[in-house]
């Protein structure tokens, strides 16, 4: 009996590498994703984004493959969730402020406007999102509010964005009112409107040029490395750091739900944690990049860096808070999710914010003493 078993065990096991041998047993099946940005090519975010598919291809064994395109290769940056939620592309990156005319909710997500007014910085709007319900809110966001056919994903926190670029230099509020300036749209173009700063709207392929044509006279964009790559450089050399429109920014992936769903389990859950793993390396990636372009523009490119004049910043804190009270007023979901950052907020920016004072306490005393070349 055991002799016969072990015939049949034995046959069992010839037989499979015979179909192995002769390609009976098929290969386990191969997916493609394309990422439609609204960044260019030079973006480190496009980088990191090539990062984000590379791991994700890695763990996958190869079964998910992914492009990443630039800004414009297949759709223009606005029409990127469109394009997704139509299955034009199989994913798409850009940052939820990008479909503010769709629901005015969106701009809160990716970048609550001076920490959704009441201070939260980039690390605590990350813990709202994981820790505070914010990510259920950003998913209820697109399936119920939005109704489109996406599975959204953040991971990039690349905040704080810049107050920009000047023609000239500002010397506090009044000068800002005086110019025109390129900031992102939505909400944050009303609240700097409602400052009584001249604000337009444009994607970041048009800046430059829209500079060198004398349209706009200052500019924000995303970052340092990103401003130096975009060349805004060679066009303006008086640059403000803080910048309070987005002083927390997250850009985020969007994938078609139909291609979503026919992925296997194991390679959604490779995507979940690839997104998460890109969350960790882009605070990394930002530090140093950022910190290394500074140094450029400052000492190659002759580019005056300065702080952002303090009346600016009360100006912005009481005009985002009457923009924002103004939708939640006319909105019930965006109640909520301004609500919920507030709430957090309570507990969370007490604490945080003399964090936060010890390591500017640590950084201005080592700038100080010399420790640290200004």
């Amino acid at each position: 009996m055991r002799r016969q078993f072990l015939w049949k065990w034995v046959s069992a096991l010839a037989g499979v590498c015979l179909a192995t041998a002769s390609g009976i047993v098929h290969a386990q099946p191969q997916y493609k994703m394309r990422i439609q940005t609204a960044v260019p090519s030079s973006s480190i975010y496009f980088d990191l984004l090539k990062k984000f598919g590379d791991r994700i291809e890695k763990m996958s064994g190869g079964r998910l493959k992914t492009e990443v395109l630039p800004d414009g290769a297949v759709v223009p940056a606005f029409e990127i969730l469109d394009a997704v939620d139509k299955g034009i592309v199989e994913a798409g990156y850009a940052w939820t402020h990008y479909w503010s005319g769709k629901h005015p909710a969106a701009g809160i997500f990716s970048n609550p406007m001076a920490g959704a007014g009441v201070g939260l910085d980039q690390l605590s709007h990350i813990a709202w999102l994981f820790e505070g319900g914010g990510y259920d809110l950003y998913k209820k966001f697109y399936a119920e509010v939005l109704k489109v056919n996406v599975e959204p994903f953040f991971v990039q926190p690349m905040g704080p964005d810049p107050l920009g670029w000047f023609k000239n230099p500002i010397k506090n509020l009044e000068d800002f009112k005086k110019l025109k300036y390129r900031s992102p749209p939505g909400i944050t173009g009303e609240i700097f409107k409602e400052m009584g700063v001249s604000a337009v709207a444009m994607p970041g392929g048009e800046i430059v040029p829209a500079a060198q044509r004398g349209v706009i006279d200052a500019a924000e964009w995303i970052g340092p490395a990103d401003d130096l790559n975009l060349g805004l450089h060679t066009v303006w050399k008086n640059y403000y750091l803080q910048g309070l429109h987005q002083s927390t920014d997250v850009g985020e992936v969007l994938i078609n739900k139909k291609f979503w769903d026919k992925l296997p389990k194991d390679i959604q859950e490779i995507i979940r944690g690839a997104a998460m793993a890109s969350m960790t390396e882009t605070y990394t990636y930002n530090v140093y990049k950022n910190a290394l372009a500074v140094k450029l523009l400052r000492e190659k490119h002759g580019v005056a860096i300065h702080d952002t004049p303090k009346d600016i910043y009360a100006a912005f804190v009481k005009a985002t808070n009457t923009v924002l009270d103004r939708y939640a007023a006319k909105d019930p979901f965006f109640k909520q999710v301004l609500d919920s950052q507030r709430q957090f907020a309570q507990v969370v920016v007490p604490y945080w914010t003399k964090i936060l004072d010890l390591y500017a306490g640590l950084g201005n005393a080592a700038l100080d003493t010399g420790a640290v070349k200004k």
